[in-house]
């Protein structure tokens, strides 16, 4: 599967447009899973969200499916020092493959 990746003014316009498309679940909440067992996990969208003037306002906000079917949301920093170990899984599995080159 090909993922699509969009680019918005703002977190919440993405997050609005995940939430329309079915992605009504805070992965953030239990990222712990993530790290655990990251190949139950695919995404399918990726929302890149850039900070005018400041680079630590980047942002990436990810579609996600689980292999049980849940789909949901993840929200992660973009600058090196604000990627989380969930967040840093996610990139792999982005340019795992080049699914996302």
């Amino acid at each position: 599967m090909k993922i699509k990746m969009y680019h918005y003014a703002t977190v919440s316009k993405a997050l609005d447009d995940l939430h329309e498309k079915g992605f009504t679940y805070d992965f953030n909440l239990n990222e712990q899973d993530i790290v655990k067992c990251p190949e139950k996990y695919e995404i399918e969208h990726i929302y890149r969200y850039e900070g005018n003037s400041d680079p630590g306002d980047e942002a990436i906000v990810y579609g996600i499916k689980c292999s049980t079917g849940r789909r949901g949301v993840f929200v992660t920093g973009f600058a090196a020092n604000s990627v989380s170990e969930a967040g840093q899984i996610l990139i792999n599995i982005t340019t795992k493959d080049g699914r996302n080159r």
